[in-house]
Parts: structure tokens; sequence; C-alpha cells
């Protein structure tokens, strides 16, 4: 049975701790419009914890205290679980059944040749001593993405070979199988391109919680503060009327990701949108620290409404036990009928197809 005709939306973080604002304009606040949009039948989100688990399996409760602070942060963003199902990984475990059969359709040589795959293992700096479950996490995510028959993923563009690979295993699968089972996932990509990728607030390529470059959903305005006024710049940009650089400057590109043309008449009355802003920034006799205090606005403009709906949360942590917990039984429940399909096209239902032992007896004759 395919569920061709169905849109559906799989995504999922790991809960290693407490989500950014690069999780927020990268993805986060995609879902809550897609979520809101009414344009898909089902929409799963994932807590996957197992994926977690692949690179801090000697650290297990790093990744068990953050499972409810993720999910926290999905409520607080606008994840309405009427409408999305919020799951957690771990507490599937067919998933990690498909994961094993898709093991079987993908060589060392094509995960070695995984960009993603290279690029995280040298972040991590394992080495030659890669765990095996780090370095198959594609097939296991492959597993995540067809268990719900996803047909739309929203992530970075640093996911598209996860999601090249993931077709291709659904390919595979198809054709030596004989059957339309599980469906190729389709990218979804930000609009806004200063969202894909959001640098840390040191201009390091990528906000990483190991490092301590974030701004965290949960900051307080006190904390926003501090790490918007220590954010990197333009170094060359000495003194308020030399001339500086918009380009690679970590303040004009989260300027980028967050201002929207009704800030400025709130916020700085004096510049019509920030083209206008960068302009005068480029010429000199722009400062940063005034730069930095309109960012500043413009984060808490959205990021307060957000910290205060997770500290509502907080106060009834019992109610976002329970969304969990029934949303990964609803979870389980799709995971299980694809599952169900799977084992049937590969004739391995052996105790729920009734010709199984007749075609034996039949062979005995």
């Amino acid at each position: 049975m395919s569920n061709e005709k169905e849109k559906i939306i799989l995504t999922a973080d790991r809960p290693t701790g407490r989500l950014h604002i690069g999780h927020y304009v990268g993805s986060l606040r995609n879902r809550v419009a897609l979520q809101n949009t009414g344009e898909f039948d089902k929409i799963y989100v994932m807590v996957a914890d197992a994926q977690a688990l692949t690179d801090n399996f000697d650290n297990p409760e790093k990744v068990r205290k953050n499972v409810l602070e993720v999910a926290l942060d999905y409520l607080a963003v606008g994840l309405d679980p009427s409408k999305t199902t919020i799951m957690v990984q771990s507490e599937i475990p067919e998933l990690t059944e498909m994961t094993f059969y898709f093991m079987n359709l993908v060589t060392v040589a094509r995960l070695e040749r995984n960009p993603t795959v290279k690029a995280e293992i040298q972040q991590k700096g394992f080495g030659a001593s890669i765990p095996a479950g780090f370095f198959t996490y594609p097939v296991s995510q492959t597993a995540d993405i067809t268990a719900f028959k996803a047909t739309t993923v929203p992530v970075g563009e640093d996911q598209e070979p996860m999601l090249e690979q993931s077709r291709e295993i659904v390919r595979s699968f198809n054709r030596i199988y004989h059957t339309d089972v599980l469906v190729e996932p389709e990218i979804y990509l930000s609009k806004n391109k200063a969202s894909l990728r959001l640098p840390g607030t040191d201009g390091k390529a990528k906000m990483s919680k190991s490092i301590g470059n974030c701004i965290y959903l949960a900051d307080t305005p006190e904390t926003i503060h501090q790490k918007v006024m220590s954010m990197y710049t333009d170094p060359d940009h000495l003194k308020v009327s030399d001339p500086g650089k918009v380009e690679g400057n970590t303040v004009f590109t989260y300027l980028d990701a967050f201002s929207r043309e009704e800030d400025f008449p709130e916020f700085l009355p004096e510049y019509g949108n920030l083209e206008e802003l960068k302009d005068h920034y480029r010429r000199g006799g722009l400062g940063d620290v005034k730069v930095k205090k309109f960012l500043e606005k413009v984060l808490r403009k959205t990021l307060d409404p957000i910290r205060e709906r997770r500290e509502e949360y907080s106060r009834h942590i019992e109610d976002v036990y329970e969304i969990l917990k029934a949303g990964t039984a609803e979870g389980r429940k799709a995971a299980g009928q694809t599952l169900f399909e799977m084992k049937d096209a590969m004739k391995i239902n052996y105790f729920d197809d009734a010709s199984f032992l007749e075609e034996f007896k039949a062979g005995l004759k």
C-alpha cells in the first residue's frame, strides 16, 4: 500500500542540548509555518535521541536530560501537538529493525563518499576510531524518514547529501523487492539564504553547542545582551568613521536572517530598511555598538515570546511529558505499518503470511 497522494513532513533534532537560534532560522520557524499552511496531511517531528547516542554513547545522561528540553523548545516556538506529532526516536523500535534491513542496501564505500558524513567525522575528530553507529547514521536517518513515508524533509542545505543517500536506498529497496512501499523524500530549504547556515556569535562557520557560540531560545534578555555585544563584526572597523565590511560580519548576517522592514520604524527610524543600514556601514560613520543594539532589539522581538511560552510550558512539564508519550505512540503505529509492508515485500513475514507454510509443504511433495 502506497501513500503517494499524501504530503508528509518528517524532521528531527538531536537532544544534545537546548535548541538555539541557528535551529530556529534553519528549520524550526519553517516547521511552524508549514504546520500552519494546512497543506500537509501529517507532520512528524522527532527527538532523535538514538542518533545522538552514536557519538554520546559514553554519556547517555547528556542525551537523557535534554529530551524534555528539546520538547520544550518545540512547543515554545509554536509546534502544535494537535497538528504535529512530536515523538522520541528510541521509543520506536521499528526504526532499528528498518535500519538493519537498509544496511544491506548501501556499501561502506558509498558511506565514505557522503560529504556530510566526512565533514562531521572531521569536526568531531574521530580519526580512524569512528563508531560504526555514527558512520552509518545516514542509513538510520533513512529509516526515520521512510518509516513515516515522508515526502518532505525541512533541513539545512548541508543535509542534501544525506537526503540523496536516502533516495538511493529507497530506489534500491523498491527495485529489489518489486514494490512501491517506500517514498522518495524531497528536501525543503529555507528561502532566506542567511538562514541556511547561521554562523556562531564568534564568526565561526557553524553555531555549535560545544564551542559555546550560540544564542539559545531559552536565553534571558541579560544573556542575549551580553552575547550580542560581544559578537564578531569587522576586525578592521576600528573607529566609527572607518568604512566597514558587511560580508562576513556576523551582526549583519543575523540581521539578514531576523530583521524585517517593520523593525526599522520601530527600533531605528532613521533608516528605511536593512540595505540603507548596510550602505551607511560600508561608507563609514556608523558604529558597531549602534548596529548591535538594533540587532538585540530585533532578536528580543522574536525570542522574548518564545522564552515566555517556554517558561509557561516548564511549569506544566507533566503535560509536556504526556504530549511526547502520546506522539510517540502515534509514531510507532505509523512506523509499524510501514515495517509490516516492508516485510511483506521482502517475504519475511512468516507468521503473517498464510502461504508460507503451504508453499513449504508443497515443496516436500
